[in-house]
């Protein structure tokens, strides 16, 4: 899936942000100038400016210009991120190594599993585990699960999120190298298709740390009007 132009834009300016290149207090580029940089609409630099600033690295005077916040801070936007690589997502955040590791197999599923994909305990089922860390510190792990003969998330039209302070299961826990008792940021993302089956379920874990917030951005369908 290709990168929203937009979302590209905001990356190159977190990164710079995040690495000291852009100091806090420092005036981004105007509209025109930054349409005539990467020659895109006026709309594509407002949405990318409007992302920065939810994630809190930006900050508009009116009248004066877009500025480098004094605090940045790194803030987890959803879904955007969820439909791209880890190791994309990751590289916006910071210039550090990032290294990802993935292991794919097939296992039984276990009654909770089972239950929210639709299946039955036991049943073969995909199971892939995500580890990634950054400069040899481990920042996220995740377990996804999908039916027989389903593969990644195209045919989804719905992803729910629910995001907790929880305890780890001990392979997040030994992952993250959490002690026992202490809590992590926990995301379990439903992917659903058209016809409310689930297509993926993820669990995933980052230390408590890692975000200041969580940003969850949807697309609005716009109303519609009732003809008589």
């Amino acid at each position: 899936m290709s990168e929203p132009a937009y979302v590209s834009i905001a990356g190159e300016f977190a990164r710079e942000i995040r690495s000291g290149a852009l100091r806090p207090g420092t005036q981004l580029p105007s509209y025109a100038e930054l349409t005539a940089r990467y020659k895109v609409s006026d709309i594509v630099i407002r949405a990318a400016l409007d992302l920065l600033a939810s994630q809190g690295l930006v900050r508009s005077q009116r009248r004066r210009g877009t500025f480098v916040a004094d605090r940045p801070n790194l803030v987890r936007v959803s879904p955007e991120r969820q439909l791209e690589d880890p190791e994309d997502t990751f590289a916006r955040e910071s210039d550090l190594d990032v290294v990802v590791d993935r292991h794919r197999q097939e296992v039984a599923a276990n009654d909770e599993v089972a239950a929210i994909l639709g299946v039955k305990p036991g049943t073969r089922i995909t199971h892939e585990i995500v580890r990634a860390s950054e400069d040899g510190r481990p920042i996220s792990i995740s377990d996804s699960y999908q039916p027989p003969g389903v593969e990644g998330t195209a045919g989804a039209t719905f992803l729910e999120e629910t995001i907790s302070d929880a305890l780890p299961t001990s392979l997040h826990a030994e992952w993250l190298q959490i002690s026992a008792g202490n809590l992590v940021k926990s995301v379990v993302q439903r992917f659903i298709g058209p016809g409310d089956e689930v297509l993926m379920v993820s669990y995933i874990s980052y230390p408590r740390d890692r975000y200041d917030a969580f940003v969850f951005r949807m697309a609005l369908e716009p109303p519609q009007v009732a003809v008589n």
